[in-house]
């Protein structure tokens, strides 16, 4: 069954004629669509998607559903639809439709029409990946870690973080990603400290921990990964720390496994840290789903309830953060299977001594 075939199926039991669906991921998952511009509207005879004329040519060779190339508003376009099949219970992405767009929407029903919030079906559905999807990001992650392999080559302790960065990027397109998924990550010495950190004009230098954190977007599909170097011989406090970091992560890794939950993942990397004394600065969840989106459900937190399927794939990422001296994270992608999980990542896990 296609995915828009299986959220048709879904729509009367929870009561609705048809689904408006805005987030362009969701959208891509379910019709194919590759477009900066699109709508898509789910019934249970249909799926037809709304495009502009830029994408005529594309929405034809991508998707089967039915295509409606519009020139003015998509969401326009959608209400005439749901006039003309006279359609009463309409659902929408509530957490993914711009405000104004809803206000359109809302105001330009048919009388005896009237719209209800769905949050999360999709991204529900998404979560676990076909084997076509599975094989997608394996290629990210290995252009992902050619990228990084072939940017060390270049390193050097002159380079500023946005040096390092650009050509940990070049070298994402020149192995074949279309694009970095995220912003990728240089921080150097203190800044390692910023487990978000922006990479900057401050100089590698020496001595110092170096946190590089990337990801590819090919075919449509993330990679992510973590990886730590030291410029410079580390001291006994940058062992101990990526020491107790590592086994973390190796802990993390041993718990992932299907029926698991991410909360039980998660404690067990944090249960690790907080024997080593670091607990208190472990300051953000164990990991994340990804796939169409860098972030995807499930949130490997600690309040995390989700029970992890054959299929789903998510980071695993703890790390320490020491403001004034800097901060290690280890990361993987992960794919959940039947017996435990399988490590996407193959870049070595040692700390690297540049």
């Amino acid at each position: 069954m296609t995915p828009d075939a299986r959220v048709a199926e879904q729509l009367p039991g929870r009561k609705l004629d048809a689904l408006i669906v805005s987030a362009l991921p969701n959208i891509r998952y379910l019709s194919g669509f590759t477009g900066s511009n699109g709508l898509l509207v789910v019934a249970g005879d249909a799926a037809t998607l709304f495009t502009d004329p830029r994408y005529a040519i594309r929405a034809a060779a991508e998707t089967k559903a039915k295509v409606e190339i519009v020139r003015g508003s998509l969401y326009a376009a959608a209400l005439k639809l749901i006039d003309k099949k006279r359609w009463k219970r309409i659902g929408f992405e509530a957490n993914r439709i711009p405000y104004g767009s809803y206000v359109e929407l809302d105001k330009g029903l048919p009388g005896k029409s009237s719209l209800h919030p769905v949050n999360g079906m999709i991204e529900q559905q998404r979560m676990v990946k076909t084997e076509a999807e599975i094989e997608l990001i394996r290629k990210s992650v290995l252009t992902n870690s050619a990228a990084f392999d072939m940017a060390l080559k270049h390193l050097k302790a002159s380079m500023t973080e946005n040096d390092l960065a650009g050509e940990l990027e070049y070298q994402m397109r020149l192995h074949g990603a279309e694009k970095a998924a995220f912003e990728t990550i240089v921080a150097a010495g203190a800044n390692s400290a910023l487990p978000h950190a922006q990479p900057s004009a401050e100089v590698l230098g020496a001595n110092r921990l170096l946190l590089i954190d990337m990801g590819a977007m090919q075919a449509g599909y993330a990679s992510d990964m973590t990886r730590m170097l030291h410029l410079g011989k580390p001291g006994q406090k940058a062992r101990k720390l990526y020491k107790a970091v590592l086994e973390a992560q190796l802990a993390g890794l041993s718990a992932v496994k299907e029926n698991a939950t991410a909360g039980q993942v998660d404690r067990s990397t944090r249960k690790v840290l907080k024997a080593h004394g670091y607990g208190e600065f472990f300051v953000h969840s164990t990991g994340h789903g990804l796939g169409l989106e860098i972030h995807e459900p499930p949130r490997v937190g600690k309040k995390d309830k989700t029970v992890l399927k054959a299929g789903m794939v998510i980071t695993i990422e703890p790390g320490a953060y020491i403001e004034g001296f800097g901060g290690i994270r280890i990361e993987d992608t992960v794919l959940v299977t039947r017996t435990g999980c399988e490590v996407l990542t193959p870049t070595a896990k040692e700390l690297i001594v540049a």
